[in-house]
């Protein structure tokens, strides 16, 4: 594992202090994330493994561990106290799910590769970085492998995209780009909340 960058080390710091209220508080911003689990299955068929890239307290991982019940998932954060809830949530899946601390600064397949991939509000909080995360994805994903993204997208209010920003969010709709680089749209939706306060994205694809 390479040597954490102030990116890295700013988040840990963001994280250690939000993982303890993040799963009474998102759910009121954090939109799309079990439609993208739906979505995803529609384009997969009984994948052998997932993964997801920032699986935060480990609520997504359950439900893909429920909605694929034959699939071994791996689940990846760089916040321990994050992780520390996730394992809460996943050990009634027994070695099934498997969680990993580190950066996604590299690839984690070795020889089987993941059938799909899933990011789930993860993406706009790393910058820089987002696009090499992609690059990564690419090399993680098996030739029929799908990546899965939902994020925040674009605001058209310059002081909620600054407020998002204090909380470590970049939405300027430039993932949405960066993706159509790398990966050819089977599913892209581009969702309002809140009476179009800001959007958010759903995108499934695969490698181009």
């Amino acid at each position: 594992m390479s040597t954490p960058s102030r990116s890295h080390t700013s988040l840990k710091d963001y994280y250690r202090w939000h993982a303890r209220i993040y799963d009474i508080t998102r759910w009121a911003f954090l939109f799309g994330r079990a439609r993208i689990i739906h979505l995803a299955a529609s384009q997969v068929d009984r994948p052998v493994s997932i993964l997801e890239i920032g699986c935060g307290t480990g609520r997504n991982l359950a439900a893909l561990a429920q909605r694929f019940p034959q699939t071994q998932i791996t689940g990846l954060d760089l916040s321990s106290d994050m992780l520390e809830r996730a394992r809460s949530k996943v050990q009634g899946f027994g070695p099934r799910v498997v969680l990993l601390h580190r950066a996604y600064d590299a690839p984690v397949a070795t020889a089987a590769k993941f059938d799909l991939i899933v990011l789930s509000y993860s993406l706009s909080m790393i910058n820089p970085g987002f696009a090499e995360v992609l690059r990564i994805c690419k090399t993680d994903l098996s030739p029929a492998g799908v990546v899965a993204v939902v994020d925040f997208h674009d605001s058209r209010w310059t002081w909620f995209r600054r407020w998002m920003g204090v909380n470590h969010v970049r939405m300027e709709g430039h993932l949405l780009e960066e993706l159509d680089k790398h990966f050819a749209g089977q599913v892209c939706q581009v969702q309002q909340a809140y009476g179009n306060l800001w959007q958010y994205l759903l995108f499934i694809g695969r490698c181009r």
